[in-house]
């Protein structure tokens, strides 16, 4: 791990003590982001998270959207697009929100590091509270069962068989 990313890391631990300093820490994770090249995709995604962490959605999505269009890639890729996704939810773009998580489900895993894969859970219950804000209850409680039965001790079948019987006609 780079010496950036490890000072990247330690800001990002160090948040909760920014508690009613949030423009002070989303001045150090731009301090940080400056040290990048101008277009880096990891200085906008990081600088996405600030705004987003500190309660900003609605500043942190063009950051996001800057991110992924400049190549951000792997596990960073994979989380700004859940982040951006509950975003959008939180501004009330919640059918952009679906439409993104959707189609980051539909990547096929075997192309994913394993760290990147450990983030599917993350999208299945970002989903499944966008369908619920977008009134497709059923559809969001049946995603976040199926993500949640292959963590259960017991009862993984009967829960997968629940979630998908709650969607079918």
């Amino acid at each position: 791990m780079s010496d950036w990313e490890q000072r990247v890391g330690a800001a990002w631990a160090a948040i909760d003590g920014y508690d009613g300093r949030e423009d002070e820490f989303r001045a150090l994770i731009d301090g940080l982001a400056a040290e990048r090249p101008d277009g880096d995709p990891v200085a906008a995604f990081e600088r996405a998270c600030a705004w987003d962490s500190t309660g900003h959605s609605d500043r942190a999505v063009p950051l996001y959207e800057q991110a992924l269009e400049h190549g951000l890639t792997g596990y960073r890729r994979r989380r700004a697009v859940i982040q951006m996704s509950s975003s959008l939810r939180n501004i009330g773009q919640v059918d952009r929100a679906v439409g993104l998580l959707e189609a980051e489900r539909a990547v096929d895993p075997a192309t994913l590091d394993e760290a990147t894969r450990g983030l599917g859970d993350a999208i299945s219950a970002t989903l499944a509270l966008c369908l619920a804000d977008s009134g497709r209850e059923r559809e969001a409680v049946s995603i976040a069962v199926a993500a949640l039965a292959p963590h259960l001790p017991r009862y993984q079948r009967s829960m997968a068989n629940y979630a998908r019987l709650l969607i079918q006609p």
